[in-house]
């Protein structure tokens, strides 16, 4: 290669990146118009007004700045009932088998299956034949037995007077004395007979031993029934009143019994009230009655029992039912909805609405839950705004945007601090 060649080859990369930097310089300097926003787009980044759609802390407003909408009501004071609820089983405060008491053919059935029978009414009727001969059979040796008595009362007289004139022996006497005895033993005998024997004959009548709405019969008229047969004749249950049965944890046993005792001096029983089993429908309301003796170690509970009004056979025997005890009534306790209770590693809290409306955690010591509300042993004040919603997006120190009804200013709530009403009680 000659030398003007390699000259030629060693300058054209030379001249190429000297066309490429000039146009770099160009492109880095630019115009003084192009350059101007970059000042004013840090300044707006700066104030925080950046593009509407921009993520938060990247030119748009800041998450420490930004309100979190939220819900908030007021502390309040208000009666809370003590309930204390349990499992319970409804039973008749009476039932019985009605069942024959002597034997024989069953004759007559007098009553319809389900029907409210009156105590002493007349259910069914057995054969009577059989019976009212054995009575005649006992009446007749008993009236034979006092004929012989009367004899030998009438014979006694007349030794006595033998006697009195020294006529017989007093052997005579004594052994006429000791005949008349005998007979009187016999006579008595015979009489307890003819009563048995009556009884018997009045046992073919079953009658209904207590009032009570009857059940399904278990025998036909033309069987023969005796006092043995295991099903008996048919069920009574005594509906109105009726009883319910229920169990609540030993733990709970002192502060209940302490007040039904309270309440029994006083004639004021504690009230009790039976829903169904799904909670929704008050079925009836009744009174404790009873404390069982003795705590199921099994279960650890301790079985009460209440009395109920049953005149419409809304509680049926043998029905499960829901029980709510009214232990007590806290008249003027402090109260929360139960939204507004959270729950973390240290307990129970809330967050509070201060008047610059940023939210601080307040731990809360909690009482009993009367419904939607929740009383506050310690850690609140009445009047004092506590969020009810929102609180998945709070924080200690988050500004929050309450809801109109809770803004200072809407309304004389309770308590006369403004700040909207408390809801409502049913």
């Amino acid at each position: 290669m000659s030398i003007r060649k390699r000259k030629h080859f060693i300058l054209w990369p030379l001249a190429v990146l000297a066309a490429a930097g000039a146009w770099w310089l160009w492109q880095g300097r630019g115009s003084p118009a192009q350059a101007a926003p970059a000042p004013e787009a840090a300044r707006a980044g700066q104030n925080g007004v950046g593009g509407r759609d921009a993520p938060p802390g990247a030119g748009g407003q800041s998450g420490a700045g930004r309100e979190v909408p939220v819900a908030a009501l007021p502390v309040r004071k208000a009666s809370v009932r003590v309930v204390q609820t349990g499992p319970g089983s409804v039973a008749p405060l009476g039932q019985v088998t009605v069942r024959a008491r002597v034997d024989g053919q069953l004759v007559r059935v007098l009553f319809d299956e389900g029907q409210d029978v009156r105590a002493g009414a007349l259910l069914a009727e057995i054969d009577p034949r059989p019976y009212r001969a054995q009575l005649a059979q006992v009446e007749g040796q008993a009236q034979r037995n006092r004929a012989l008595l009367d004899n030998a009362r009438l014979d006694l007289e007349r030794y006595r007077t033998l006697l009195d004139q020294q006529s017989i022996a007093r052997q005579l006497v004594d052994a006429q004395a000791s005949l008349v005895r005998q007979y009187e033993g016999t006579v008595r005998a015979d009489q307890g007979l003819v009563d048995q024997a009556r009884l018997q004959l009045e046992f073919t009548r079953i009658t209904a031993p207590i009032s009570g709405r009857i059940g399904l019969r278990q025998v036909d008229a033309g069987n023969n029934i005796s006092p043995s047969d295991s099903g008996g004749l048919a069920v009574i249950t005594e509906r109105d009143p009726i009883s319910v049965v229920f169990a609540l944890p030993e733990n709970l046993l002192p502060q209940v019994a302490q007040r039904f005792e309270v309440g029994r001096r006083a004639g004021r029983p504690l009230p009790v009230e039976a829903w169904d089993r799904g909670g929704r429908r008050l079925l009836g309301r009744g009174e404790l009655r009873s404390i069982d003796n003795q705590i199921d170690q099994a279960t650890g509970t301790v079985r009460l029992k209440a009395v109920f009004a049953n005149p419409d056979g809304g509680l049926f025997p043998n029905q499960f039912v829901n029980v709510h005890l009214l232990v007590e009534t806290r008249d003027a306790a402090v109260v929360v909805p139960g939204a507004a209770v959270q729950r973390g590693n240290r307990g129970a809290f809330v967050y509070v609405v201060g008047e610059d409306r940023t939210v601080a955690v307040r731990p809360v010591s909690l009482g009993p839950v009367d419904g939607e509300d929740v009383v506050v042993e310690q850690g609140l004040e009445p009047g004092e705004l506590v969020v009810v919603s929102g609180v998945d997006r709070l924080r200690a120190g988050a500004r929050v945007a309450l809801a109109e009804a809770a803004k200072p200013g809407n309304g004389d709530g309770p308590g006369g601090n403004g700040r909207g009403p408390a809801p409502g009680r049913s």
